[in-house]
C-alpha cells in the first residue's frame, strides 16, 4: 500500500504539504484534485522517488513497478511503435540480452531468455503496442512514422501510450486527457477501468474522474483529504461541509438562484426528448454541486452584444477543406441567435475544419457562406494561445482592444479570470497553458460576441475555471458552436449535436451515451473485413442501416417543428418573467398608474393563453418524435 505519515513537503520557500496523512490500498484508483500550484505534480515526483520528504514518511512497497506519463520526449528519431515499446523496460532488457546471446551462440542463455520473453508476454508486445496506439487515435501508417514528425499534442499521446505499455503496480497519470479527443478519452476510460494496479490520476475532467476513480484525494491548505467515491461524490460531501459556514452559504444561495432561473425555462417544458432530459439532469446536478465551489476565484460573463443578425451565419452546399483536398462536402448549416450546438465526430473527421471555415480562417472550396451584417465572432482555438504577445501583460492585452476604457474597469473584469494584483501586470511570457487560455477567453468575453466558436476551450483549464466557463456559457445570449472532450461542458451548455463523420455534417439525434455506442459501431465498421460466409450478414446490416437512415429522414422535419415550438415557448416564458418582474413593483399599484396596471395584467393573461397553446402543441410534437424514435430503434 501507499502510506504517507505526518508528511511535510515543500518546494523552495513554499510549503505544499504539512503533517499530511494518506493511505491507499493496492488496486484502488484515486483522483488527485486541488488548485493549480497546490502541489499535485510535486506529490507525484515524491512517489516516483525524485524528491525526498522534508518531514514525515512516504512508504511504498519496494517491489512495486511505477509507470508514469512523461511530459517530454528526447528520442525524436524513434519510430512511434518502437517508442511505445520502450515503455516496457524489462522487455527491452530481455531483447538486448537475446541479441547478445545470439551473437555469442550461447544456447543456454537463449533458452533461458526465451522463457523470460514468454513470461513477459514479449511475443505479443508489438501487437499490444499497436492496439494502444490505435485506441489513442493513431492510424496504422502513423505507427511507423518517427516521433519527431508528430505535433506536441500527438507526442503527449505517445507518452501516454508508453506509460500504459509499462507493466506496473502503480500508474501515475498527470492530465492524460489534455491532448485527447472524446473518442480517445472513451477508449482510455475502458482501459483504466480494467487496469489491475493502483492508479493515481490528476485530471480536470469530472466525467472522466467519475468513470475511472473510486476515491478522490483533495489537496487543500497543505493537507490531503481522502473521499470515498468519484468526483461527484466528492463535490457533494465537500458541499455539505462548506454549507455549514455562513460565508459559503451566502454565495451558495446566489449561485443556486442563478441556476434555478436557468433550469426553470427547461423544466416548464416537461420535456421528454432525450437530449433535453440529459441537459436538465446536468443543470440540476450543477445546482446541487455548486456549493462545493464557493471558494472559486473565477466569476465572469460574456458581455452582451450590441447588435444581432438573424441568421448569424448561413452555409449552403459547402465544400470545405485545404487547397484541393476536400474534407467535408455538401455542408448545410445555419446558425441563429440562441443556437447551442456541440460538434461530435471521430478524430480527423473535420470538426476543426468546419469551425475554422466559420471563423474565416479557411475559405470554402465551394458553396455559399453568408455572414450576418452584425456578426461578431468570438473564436477560441489552441493555436491562439501562441498568438498572445509574450511581452504584454493581461492588462495591456485588454487595453489594446479597449483603449478608451477606465483602467480599474479592465482590472475588475480581469479579476473574474483570476488575474489580480501583480499578476495583472506581469508579462505573458512565463504564464502556464491554463493562464494563457484564461486570458484568451477574457479577450473574447470582452469583445461582445454574438457567436462563439470554441475548439477545445477546456484544455489546460482546471475544474474551477471549467465550472465558471460553463456558467458563463449558460448565461450567454448568442449562439454557441463547440468542440470539446469535456462531456460535462457539452451536456450543460448545448441543446443539440451535429455529427461530423465520413465527409458529412448531419444532425445527431441522441445524447452522449448514444454517441459512445455510435463510436463503437463506427470503429467496428472501420476495421478491415474479409469476404467469407458472413457476407449475407453484412448485406443485411447494410439494408438495416439504409432503412434506419430513411426513417431518420422522416424524423427530421418533426424535430425541426418541435424545436421551433420549443424556441417560441422559451420566448413566451421570457416575456412572462419580464412582466412578473414589472408586476412585482409596489409603486405600480398606486391609483395614478391604474391604467398601466390594467394593461400589464391583460398582456399577462394573453401570454398565459399563448403559453398553454404552445405547451400543448410542443408536447404533441414530442410524442410524435418519441413514437418515430421508437420505430427507428426497433429497426436498428
Amino acid at each position: 500500500m501507499i502510506r504517507l505519515q505526518n508528511l511535510t513537503l515543500q518546494r523552495g520557500p513554499q510549503r505544499l504539504l504539512e503533517g499530511a496523512e494518506l493511505t491507499l490500498h493496492p488496486g484502488q484508483k484515486a483522483g488527485l484534485v486541488g488548485a493549480n500550484g497546490a502541489g499535485k505534480s510535486t506529490l507525484f515526483a515524491l512517489l516516483r522517488g525524485e524528491l525526498v520528504p522534508d518531514g514525515g514518511d512516504c512508504q511504498l512497497p519496494p517491489d512495486w513497478r511505477i509507470a508514469h506519463m512523461r511530459q517530454e520526449i528526447e528520442t525524436l528519431d524513434r519510430l512511434a511503435v518502437d517508442y511505445v515499446l520502450d515503455g516496457d523496460v524489462e522487455l527491452r532488457r530481455i531483447q538486448r540480452d537475446l541479441a547478445m546471446a545470439e551473437q555469442a551462440h550461447d544456447g543456454n542463455a537463449l533458452a533461458r531468455l526465451h522463457t523470460e520473453l514468454d513470461n513477459a508476454d514479449g511475443y505479443s508486445a508489438d501487437a499490444r503496442a499497436r492496439k494502444l496506439l490505435a485506441g489513442l487515435g493513431f492510424s496504422h501508417a502513423q505507427m511507423a512514422l518517427p516521433v519527431g514528425s508528430f505535433s506536441g499534442g500527438w507526442r503527449m499521446r505517445l507518452n501516454l501510450a508508453q506509460a500504459l505499455m509499462c507493466p506496473s503496480e502503480l500508474l501515475l497519470l498527470d492530465e492524460p486527457t489534455n491532448h485527447l479527443d472524446l473518442d480517445a478519452i472513451l477508449w482510455l476510460e475502458d482501459w483504466l477501468k480494467n487496469y489491475p494496479g493502483t492508479l493515481l490520476l490528476i485530471s480536470h475532467d469530472r466525467d472522466f474522474l467519475d468513470a475511472v476513480v473510486d476515491h478522490v484525494i483533495h489537496l487543500e491548505q497543505r493537507t490531503l483529504t481522502l473521499y470515498r467515491g468519484g468526483y461527484s461524490a466528492f463535490e457533494r460531501t465537500r458541499a455539505e461541509r462548506l454549507a455549514q459556514q455562513q460565508q459559503a452559504y451566502e454565495k451558495q444561495q446566489a449561485q443556486r438562484a442563478h441556476m434555478e432561473s436557468f433550469i426553470r425555462r427547461f423544466k416548464a417544458k416537461a420535456t421528454k426528448a432525450r437530449q433535453a432530459q440529459s441537459r436538465i439532469k446536468a443543470l440540476e446536478r450543477l445546482e446541487e454541486l455548486a456549493p462545493a465551489h464557493v471558494d472559486s476565484p473565477f466569476d465572469f460573463s460574456f458581455r452582451e452584444a450590441d447588435k444581432v443578425s438573424s441568421p448569424l451565419l448561413d452555409l449552403a452546399e459547402g465544400r470545405l477543406g485545404y487547397g484541393d483536398k476536400t474534407v467535408l462536402d455538401k455542408v448545410k448549416l445555419q446558425l441563429v441567435p440562441g443556437a447551442r450546438i456541440g460538434l461530435l465526430g471521430p478524430n480527423g473527421a473535420g470538426k476543426s475544419t468546419l469551425i475554422k471555415t466559420l471563423a474565416n480562417e479557411l475559405s470554402p472550396i465551394a458553396g455559399r457562406l453568408q455572414r450576418g451584417e452584425n456578426l461578431v465572432i468570438g473564436y477560441f482555438a489552441q493555436h491562439q494561445l501562441d498568438a498572445l504577445d509574450p511581452k504584454a501583460s493581461p492588462l495591456l492585452h485588454l487595453q489594446r482592444i479597449a483603449p478608451g476604457e477606465r483602467e480599474q474597469t479592465l482590472r475588475d473584469f480581469l479579476g473574474g479570470f483570476d488575474f489580480r494584483g501583480e499578476r495583472c501586470d506581469e508579462p505573458v511570457l512565463n504564464f502556464s497553458g491554463g493562464e494563457k487560455a484564461r486570458l484568451a477567453l477574457a479577450l473574447i468575453a470582452w469583445g461582445k460576441p454574438n457567436l462563439l466558436l470554441l475548439d477545445e476551450p477546456t484544455n489546460h483549464l482546471d475544474l474551477e475555471m471549467r465550472l465558471a466557463l460553463t456558467l458563463a456559457l449558460q448565461e450567454f445570449e448568442g449562439a454557441v458552436l463547440v468542440v470539446s472532450h469535456d462531456r460535462h461542458l457539452l451536456k450543460s451548455t448545448t441543446d443539440e449535436f451535429l455529427l461530423v463523420a465520413d465527409g458529412q455534417v448531419q444532425s445527431f439525434d441522441g445524447d452522449l451515451e448514444d454517441y459512445a455506442r455510435w463510436l463503437v459501431d463506427y470503429r467496428a465498421r472501420q476495421q478491415p473485413t474479409t469476404v467469407n460466409d458472413g457476407a449475407p450478414d453484412k448485406t443485411d446490416r447494410r439494408a438495416q442501416r439504409q432503412a434506419a437512415a430513411a426513417l431518420r429522414q422522416q424524423l427530421a422535419p418533426h424535430k425541426r417543428h418541435a424545436d421551433k415550438l420549443e424556441k417560441d415557448l422559451g420566448g413566451v416564458h421570457e416575456k412572462l418573467a419580464e412582466l412578473e418582474d414589472r408586476l412585482g413593483d409596489p409603486a405600480l399599484y398606486e391609483a395614478a398608474r391604474k391604467d398601466e396596471l390594467r394593461e400589464l395584467l391583460a398582456r399577462q393573461a394573453e401570454l398565459k393563453v399563448r403559453e398553454g397553446e404552445l405547451e400543448e402543441a410542443w408536447l404533441e410534437a414530442l410524442e410524435t418524435l418519441e413514437r418515430l424514435q421508437a420505430q427507428l430503434e426497433a429497426s436498428a
